[in-house]
């Protein structure tokens, strides 16, 4: 081969290769809850007895946490009580098994409403990612793509009712202080495309998952107002 044949062959090479994939924290996200949400496809999933995986369930709420930090002192309470509650249901995965394990034990002994109970962890755990469903499904529905006005209705709409007066307070004074739209990108490391496109798939990853949770207090006769 000629000297110039192989350069051409080198820069065809080289135009040729695909850019390499940038695993932002939102794609990381979004990729372990669509593969969440594949354990509970019907031809995936296991006999129903057997539940959706704990320690799999875990593994995925653990990396959400960096959403909220993303948002700042806003959600810094909601940070801290996510964080707090999963590493609670961590622990929990070390002797069992399923989120059936974890609601079966407590209604066997009769503290699934008592503070600091691992069926009440659970349902802080899935709020707090149902409030981060809220929230990407809000700013994506208004053109200026406010976080301000997205965050405010998704905490009024998730959080608020099961919260204290003061806790509210802090939370709605808080919403001044939360990042501009192209700050948020930056903190996220996404473009506007990409933003858009991995914040609609967590947002239909997640939906099943958080069905799924309620799914298992209503088939044990509790109510989800707490």
């Amino acid at each position: 081969m000629e000297q110039g044949e192989e350069d051409d062959t080198f820069e065809d090479a080289v135009c040729t290769k695909k850019p390499a994939r940038v695993n932002t924290p939102l794609s990381v996200i979004t990729e372990a809850f669509e593969n969440l949400a594949d354990l509970l496809k019907p031809d995936i999933s296991t006999d129903d007895e057997d539940g959706l995986s704990l320690d799999a369930f875990c593994s995925a709420c653990t990396h959400v946490s960096i959403l909220f930090s993303c948002l700042g002192f806003a959600f810094k309470f909601a940070e801290m009580e996510y964080i707090s509650k999963v590493k609670d249901l961590v622990e929990a995965s070390k002797t069992l098994d399923t989120l059936q394990n974890i609601l079966d034990l407590d209604v066997e002994n009769e503290t699934v409403k008592t503070q600091g109970s691992r069926s009440r962890n659970l349902r802080r755990v899935r709020q707090g990612l149902d409030l981060i469903r809220a929230i990407f499904e809000q700013f994506l529905m208004t053109d200026e793509y406010s976080l301000k006005d997205a965050a405010t209705t998704a905490y009024t709409e998730v959080c608020a009712p099961f919260h204290t007066w003061a806790v509210r307070t802090a939370v709605y004074a808080g919403m001044y202080t939360l990042p501009t739209r192209d700050q948020l990108l930056l903190r996220l490391n996404e473009t506007d495309q990409s933003v858009e496109k991995n914040m609609r798939r967590y947002m239909e990853a997640s939906r099943p998952i958080i069905e799924y949770i309620d799914k298992l207090y209503i088939e044990r006769n509790i109510k989800l107002d707490w």
